[in-house]
């Protein structure tokens, strides 16, 4: 029966026509090939229409006799007129200029070129050949850059994020700045009602009211319906959260509410175990109560690290990796890499990077320059640049240099931060990976990490910037990993507050029409000086191009 069938499936393979390969369009027909070539030489015969118009009209138009008066009228001009032509032209191509380089570094686009393309070009008709069939090999191709871009534009959760109220709120009383921008704030506010929120809140009078707290936009109004939620309910852990995060301005006051949270979080969680098979509404209510427990454990654990109680920060971040393998999507073993390294447990870096760095797990930043860190600190002590250049690298010196790399191609954006180059601030609470945002949350951690290990910055400032040498340009693709996406900059601009200068890379190159201006504006004004200062040699310079150009026939 097994061949029989196969026979038949070949078969009707056979007799069925021929798919076309993957990324091949199908052969086009007549009709479709005429209308791609006429719309291809459309402008070409308006061009020459236009041309053939004007000559046939060239006798009724009179246009050989008024472009004579039209030369009498130039050669009668004063050296005056054209210095003040010359100068106006100067100072309106030199305010585009200037409004066009204001306008890319806002932007990082050219206003000219945006109108160009979103207005001029609908009505010379572009939008008819860029328009794309839905099964064309360019509409495909289209969609997926765009899968590629939304999957590589992913926000993720700052695995290191700060505290609210002890943290913050302190950043802003010191400085009146924002740390954190709306879009920021409204991520979190998702993740909170995503987190501790599920359809049978209903049940508790309680979790009701959290459900409305997380969506509160105003910190007094949260922090109002979390002590009303305690009052409907002593044991509720969610509430205890909230107060800890936005309410308390010291880690001690945080870690207090933290530990108060635990409490109740343990109890209503042992109480969801026992209940998980009973409906699909138990099962969901469990899974809000694990998510809640592990968040409040972690915080925890951050609060022993920030309080100088590392090792048993470390026990509680191994317990619930152990615990609740599931959740790696919440990076805990990026906390745990941080403590660890303030440890100097080295060799217990190295065993969670193992585990973590590998080919089928996204990458991070910590991940990269972390394993870049340990290699380039059994050879940093020793480093010298003159003494390499003569002697050349070692075996231990190659694979540090290719671990920084390495890490360098993943997020270009970290160096500057170690080296020093730029100023940090405090990370957000949501990171874009291999984007700017992802460099100040690394870096703010882990800066001190490199400069306790001597030469580490030494040999980082002296290769960093060889990688990009290796990459390919412009960056169709990678070298180690994928191509840098190209939506960081707009990701990190939403992320980061408006008073960080954002790091963007590749640096962009400057529009055409920045490069034309300047021109422009440069050669008027050249124009105009040399007319005020030799007006009569400019003169008869002019009348010479004039009379050059009415002699052409």
């Amino acid at each position: 029966m097994a061949d029989g069938d196969g026979l038949g499936e070949a078969t009707a393979a056979a007799a069925s026509p021929p798919a076309p390969a993957p990324g091949l369009s199908p052969p086009l027909g007549w009709r479709e090939r005429l209308r791609a070539g006429l719309a291809g030489t459309g402008a070409s015969l308006w061009f020459v229409a236009g041309l053939g118009l004007l000559y046939a009209l060239r006798v009724p138009l009179r246009l050989c006799e008024n472009l004579a008066a039209v030369t009498v009228f130039l050669n009668s001009l004063t050296p005056k007129f054209y210095v003040a032509l010359t100068g106006t032209s100067s100072l309106i191509s030199g305010l585009i200029f200037i409004f066009e380089w204001w306008y890319f570094h806002k932007h990082g686009t050219s206003f000219i070129e945006q109108v160009s393309v979103s207005h001029l070009r609908p009505l010379m008709g572009g939008t008819e050949g860029s328009i794309s069939e839905p099964g064309s090999p360019s509409s495909s191709r289209e969609s997926e850059t765009s899968r590629q871009n939304l999957s590589e534009c992913k926000v993720w959760r700052n695995p290191l994020n700060l505290f609210r109220g002890a943290e913050y709120r302190r950043y802003t009383w010191v400085t009146g700045k924002e740390p954190l921008t709306y879009y920021d704030m409204n991520l979190s506010a998702q993740d909170h009602q995503t987190f501790f929120t599920c359809d049978t809140d209903f049940l508790r009078p309680s979790d009701t009211v959290m459900q409305k707290a997380w969506r509160e936009r105003n910190p007094p109004a949260r922090i109002k319906a979390a002590y009303q939620a305690l009052e409907l309910n002593n044991d509720c852990a969610t509430a205890y959260v909230l107060l800890a995060e936005e309410e308390a301005t010291t880690i001690v006051d945080a870690e207090r509410l933290f530990k108060q949270a635990l409490k109740a979080g343990e109890t209503i969680y042992r109480r969801s175990q026992q209940c998980q098979h009973q409906s699909p509404q138990h099962e969901a209510q469990l899974r809000r109560d694990t998510n809640v427990l592990v968040y409040i454990k972690r915080r925890l654990a951050m609060c022993a690290r920030k309080l100088g109680r590392i090792r048993e920060a470390v026990k509680i971040m191994r317990d619930l990796m152990k615990e609740f393998p599931p959740l790696t999507m919440l990076n805990i073993h990026e906390n745990l890499l941080e403590s660890l390294l303030e440890l100097q447990a080295y060799a217990d870096v190295q065993a969670v990077l193992a585990k973590y760095d590998d080919i089928s797990l996204p990458k991070s930043a910590a991940i990269c320059y972390t394993a870049a860190l340990l290699k380039t600190r059994t050879v940093s002590d020793k480093f010298s640049p003159e003494t390499a250049s003569r002697r050349g690298l070692s075996t231990a010196e190659i694979n540090a240099v290719e671990a920084i790399h390495r890490a360098v191609e993943f997020n270009p954006h970290v160096p500057k931060y170690l080296l020093e180059m730029k100023s940090l601030i405090l990370p957000p609470e949501h990171i874009l990976k291999r984007g700017d945002s992802e460099a100040i949350a690394y870096a703010f951690f882990h800066l001190q990490h490199w400069k306790r290990i001597e030469g580490a910055l030494n040999l980082l400032q002296c290769t960093w910037e060889g990688t990009f040498r290796m990459i390919p340009y412009p960056l169709e693709k990678g070298h180690l990993f994928y191509p840098y996406p190209s939506c960081t900059e707009t990701a990190d601009r939403e992320l980061l507050p408006p008073f960080h200068h954002v790091s963007v890379y590749p640096k962009k190159e400057l529009p055409f029409f920045i490069h034309f201006t300047a021109g422009l504006c440069s050669s008027t004004a050249m124009i105009a000086l040399l007319t005020h200062q030799f007006p009569e040699i400019m003169g008869v310079f002019a009348k010479a191009v004039l009379g050059f150009l009415c002699l052409q026939p």
